[in-house]
């Protein structure tokens, strides 16, 4: 965490397309984040079900098809961005997430910023499990 954002890096042994489709596929966002109704198409708005966090509105503000996708998250509460960059690798894929805009002069912020830190690594390394999954016949 630098400043107001959250950067992390993961590496999956997993093609680019795969990885895409775990980021942007509601069916498989929901078995390693949230349930929602994401698209890969800028200005879809749809919502994230956070469990206790309550539903986050959400809108797509950019979308390089394959490679990277940025959204509003949490639209009215915490209005900070998401974005999921992909980097094939020879031996798969290294997905770069970056979540920007935390409103450090609010509690709030200050402590969506530090839950999500520690939050974020741990819901990341779902996405193998679920990338291995979709991979069996």
């Amino acid at each position: 965490m630098t400043d107001n954002t959250i950067r992390l890096t993961r590496h999956f042994p997993h093609p680019p397309e795969a990885v895409w489709k775990a980021i942007t596929t509601p069916e498989l966002l929901a078995r390693w984040w949230a349930p929602g109704d994401i698209a890969p198409t800028v200005g879809h708005r749809f919502t994230l079900d956070m469990g206790a966090w309550g539903t986050q509105q959400c809108e797509v503000l950019g979308v390089d098809p394959g490679t990277s996708i940025k959204f509003l998250f949490a639209e009215g509460a915490l209005d900070t961005t998401i974005t999921w960059t992909l980097e094939p690798v020879e031996d798969g894929t290294v997905l770069h997430l970056e979540h920007a805009g935390f409103k450090l002069d609010t509690p709030m912020g200050q402590q969506a910023l530090q839950g999500m830190g520690k939050g974020w690594p741990g819901v990341l390394s779902r996405i193998d499990g679920v990338l291995v999954d979709a991979a069996r016949p």
